[in-house]
């Protein structure tokens, strides 16, 4: 068996803002994340970084080391058990995806949803769809054990539908796949969700969606829509928050890139990309692709800034977020969650806000 590293150094602020707070390869895309894809793949623990991989026993076997931006697919990992794992080879496979700009999160969710689909339901039987719900291709859709629906419609005629463990739909919510509700996540009553999205773990969601992914434990709980969008974990989108995903003009959309400091070409379509810890007043309206760092307070009146930076405190005319308080508002959502702010998070929300000091 192969040891694994997967190398983050060369991706730096290109994947903006969502490696501010994590390495690349634990950004979720399709149902899992980089990182969970290759260890359900390979079957074996996967390090990120020389640093942790020398942390990590091991033996003499020289690692196989990749990019921890490349979403390996199933057919490329067949290859990889056989030997065949040069990187040149790799990244000319045509059934891989290589995550280059934050909007290609979004923009390759369909595809990796698919792959994600067949590769944790394979060989398994889903528990039974409750007669309650009204169904299309029920032989694309999978339901973990705990998950709990009711009167809802599922529509998987256009792709996989995947109800992880726990999850829950509510009565009335309308869902076109291919879609993914994570562990722990739940769908509103009356929700009109359309593919691609995913709903990270323990998020909750309600309104319109539509392509979007959201990491985990975060909100978007009321009406208002969120299309062609990124949004990290531990964030909330107020009620009637709504974002534009396309310019009146149908000209493409131009948004922040960190890495040159400058605003780069991002196609047609893109929503809101937001950062882990940021939320947001009631019907805040972002503009077309807003992208917006971690731990900012959104407030303010018309369209949002195309670039909301970390920590900050309002929008039209910004101060920078108290950091002791931003800890304690954090510590306060963590709670509702049942969950705790770790010194880890600490150091690395520490690590943000001297940089935008400086």
């Amino acid at each position: 068996m192969i040891q694994l590293v997967l190398d983050d150094t060369h991706i730096g602020q290109h994947l903006f803002p969502f490696t501010l707070t994590r390495a690349a390869a634990d950004i979720r895309i399709g149902i899992l994340t980089i990182r969970q894809k290759w260890e359900k793949l390979l079957g074996i623990k996967v390090t990120v970084n020389g640093d942790e991989y020398l942390d990590t026993p091991h033996d003499d076997r020289q690692p196989v080391v990749f990019a921890g931006n490349i979403v390996p697919s199933r057919s490329f990992v067949e290859d990889l058990l056989k030997g065949n794992y040069s990187q040149q080879d790799f990244l000319q496979q045509s059934s891989v995806r290589i995550l280059e700009h934050p909007w290609q999160i979004f923009a390759y969710n369909d595809w990796a949803l698919r792959e994600d689909f067949i590769l944790l339901t394979s060989g398994r039987d889903s528990q039974p769809i409750p007669p309650s719900v009204v169904c299309t291709n029920p032989e694309n859709i999978f339901i973990e054990e705990g998950a709990k629906l009711q009167f809802c419609i599922l529509n998987a005629s256009a792709g996989p539908i995947y109800i992880g463990k726990d999850a829950e739909i509510m009565e009335g919510a309308s869902i076109r796949g291919p879609f993914a509700l994570c562990e722990g996540a739940a769908v509103k009553m009356g929700a009109r969700i359309y593919g691609a999205t995913t709903i990270g773990p323990y998020s909750l969601v309600g309104g319109e969606i539509k392509n979007s992914v959201i990491f985990g434990y975060s909100n978007k709980a009321h009406e208002g829509y969120l299309g062609d969008a990124v949004i990290g974990e531990w964030c909330n989108l107020g009620a009637g928050t709504t974002n534009s995903n396309i310019k009146n003009t149908a000209s493409n959309v131009r948004i922040w890139n960190e890495a040159d400091q400058t605003y780069v070409d991002a196609g047609i379509k893109c929503g809101l990309l937001m950062g882990d810890y940021s939320r947001c007043s009631i019907n805040t309206s972002f503009n077309t692709g807003t992208v917006v760092g971690a731990c900012a307070n959104i407030f303010g009146t018309g369209l949002t800034p195309k670039y909301i930076p970390s920590f900050s405190w309002g929008t039209k005319e910004p101060v920078t977020y108290s950091f002791e308080k931003a800890l304690q508002d954090i510590t306060n959502w963590k709670k509702l969650k049942n969950q705790l702010l770790s010194e880890k998070e600490i150091q690395r929300l520490e690590h943000i806000f001297e940089s935008i000091k400086n």
